[in-house]
């Protein structure tokens, strides 16, 4: 199964955060061709990476993502963007976690994430550590 790592995943090893040991364990476990991230995970990180002056990791990012295999980078269609705001009211969710549900439900992935948010959804979702130990 493939995995969709939301922002807060790739951050906390970006960032050198508490649980960044976590996140590499488990790049250095998956199949690398089993890796999925948002476009919008993906701009939130650009955003984020400029604003904290971290142009080098982010350029390093970018072209880690861009290996052999590369990252698949997922885009809703504008029909499937149009139904994040009945996600959001249905389960609580911002628009950013919607976009993440509506990626992981409708291409059928395996959502990682810290955000606890996702567990008041029929979403599974499973931290790093978890995922490591998928099959």
């Amino acid at each position: 199964m493939s995995l969709l790592l939301d922002a807060n995943i790739w951050l906390e090893l970006l960032l050198g955060q508490d649980k960044s040991p976590e996140v590499r364990t488990l790049l250095e476990r998956a199949d690398p061709a089993s890796l999925c991230i948002t476009d919008f995970s993906l701009h939130s990180i650009g955003v984020i990476l400029t604003r904290l002056g971290r142009l080098k990791a982010l350029s390093q990012f970018l072209s880690d993502l861009a290996g052999t295999p590369p990252v698949t980078v997922v885009r809703l269609t504008l029909d499937e963007v149009a139904v994040l705001p009945a996600i959001s009211g249905r389960f609580g969710l911002d628009f950013d976690d919607a976009y993440q549900y509506a990626a992981a439900t409708s291409r059928q992935l395996q959502l990682i994430s810290f955000d606890k948010d996702f567990d008041h959804t029929d979403l599974k979702r499973q931290t790093p550590a978890q995922a490591t130990r998928l099959p």
